[in-house]
């Protein structure tokens, strides 16, 4: 463009790209993507919100309740899964990683698709009202994949885009909906879903998240999930509370990243030869182990986990010291029972409980900045995805004081997760996907 004069062949290539009805044909089927998972994130969380009150309100009537709710709820949610709609057990960011390493439609198709999607809408939301401790945001990545996927299959989109870009923009999206952290989401995606980041992608991705995120502005106003915090960390000894939230919150999240994949591959002993010869009856027994871990906890345990947080963290209520290791607990009892649910919402719950454990330690420095590092360290622990982590928990309260703590945190919460668990929990759930579906089973 010497002179500032435009090079003829440049603006044809932009008049074309404007005229061509296949490129905008492509456009129009991202933005709409990006809006019915914005809207179908929304569903979901005012759904799950729905089951979840509607559980609480069950156990204000009667601590016995949960004794029936649970085991009945558990095995219809396992029974529902295993006859209609296999492939929505578990968490669904595995899925959606594993559909981005496949390369045959039948496989990708199995694990993104709209019957996938509306499997793990329902049967989450009916967990939840079972009173599992489960979150909605790994199936919320699941579904919005299973959405751009789906609507990539209209039109001729090229290789990566039909195969990687809308898979990855659908995931990120999901994210960015579901928690209300557009940053987050594309963070979410370079970092956990595809572990690189190309630039024939990047403009897929940021659309959709944007879109999500304007539609989930729109509709839920700009709200943070677990409140707002303001508490920071001063004096030459605020970095004693980021080393020991680091060390220990990523130890534990390392241990239970651990115990979830070895359970994935089938619970040793005889107790994993019962669960598979009788997954049904199982969960029940998992249900009845979820209400009993409920009324040790005084119901706190049901469900995501997002209350109890909010009311750690702003010091709104009063919990248990237990409640960060019984809340680990029955996450893990959710997970073994074989019904989807996600562990982002939980994990940050379990996170915060340490938190508050943990800033009993170090009375000098305030316990809402030390609780607000136990989420980071906790969380990046078990995804062991330490920028996704520290964003997520940047957006969701507020807080831009404690990037460079939590940073750091985050950091070295990661590193010592490593140590007990040597491969990221959802690449090795997602291997896991990808064997089974070679071997047929």
């Amino acid at each position: 463009m010497a002179n500032g004069v435009v090079p003829p062949s440049l603006l044809r290539r932009g008049r074309h790209a404007l005229a061509n009805p296949r490129l905008w044909l492509r456009r129009v089927v991202l933005w709409v993507g990006a809006v019915a998972v914005g809207v179908a994130a929304i569903a979901f969380a005012i759904s799950a919100e729905f089951a979840n009150g509607v559980h609480l309100r069950m156990v204000a009537i009667s601590p016995l309740l949960p004794f029936v709710v649970g085991p009945a709820g558990l095995a219809l949610v396992v029974w529902i899964t295993r006859r209609f709609f296999t492939g929505t057990q578990g968490s669904g960011i595995p899925q959606t990683i594993a559909a981005l390493s496949v390369n045959d439609d039948k496989t990708r198709n199995q694990l993104l698709s709209p019957r996938v999607a509306m499997g793990k809408f329902l049967l989450t939301v009916l967990a939840l009202f079972s009173g599992a401790s489960v979150g909605r945001e790994g199936p919320t990545v699941q579904i919005g994949a299973s959405i751009m996927h789906s609507l990539g299959r209209l039109t001729r989109f090229s290789r990566v885009e039909a195969e990687r870009g809308l898979i990855l923009a659908g995931g990120a999206a999901g994210v960015a909906a579901a928690f209300n952290t557009p940053l987050a989401g594309v963070v979410f995606a370079i970092e956990e879903m595809s572990r690189s980041f190309e630039s024939r992608t990047s403009g897929t991705v940021l659309t959709a998240v944007i879109v999500a995120g304007i539609v989930s502005l729109w509709w839920l106003g700009d709200y943070t999930y677990f409140g707002r915090t303001s508490a920071v960390l001063e004096g030459s000894t605020a970095w004693i509370p980021v080393l020991m939230c680091g060390v220990i919150g990523g130890f534990a999240g390392g241990a239970f990243s651990q115990l979830l994949i070895v359970c994935s591959r089938g619970i040793p002993g005889r107790l994993g030869t019962y669960a598979k010869k009788r997954p049904v009856l199982f969960a029940a027994y998992c249900g009845f182990a979820l209400a009993l871990i409920g009324a040790i906890s005084g119901g706190t345990t049901y469900g995501t986990g997002y209350h109890e947080a909010r009311s750690i963290l702003e010091g709104t209520g009063e919990l248990s010291g237990a409640y960060g290791a019984l809340k680990m607990l029955a996450t893990l009892v959710s997970y073994v029972s074989g019904i989807p649910g996600g562990v982002f919402a939980p994990s940050l719950a379990i996170g915060a409980g340490l938190g508050h454990n943990l800033a009993e330690l170090a009375p000098y420095a305030p316990a809402g900045a030390v609780i607000v590092l136990g989420m980071v360290a906790y969380f990046a622990g078990v995804v062991q995805a330490p920028v996704t982590a520290f964003v997520i928990v940047i957006e969701m309260t507020d807080n831009h004081d404690m990037i460079v703590p939590l940073m750091a945190a985050s950091l070295l919460a990661a590193g010592c997760s490593r140590i007990v668990c040597h491969r990221p929990l959802y690449k090795a759930l997602a291997d896991q996907f990808l064997n089974r579906s070679r071997d047929g089973t």
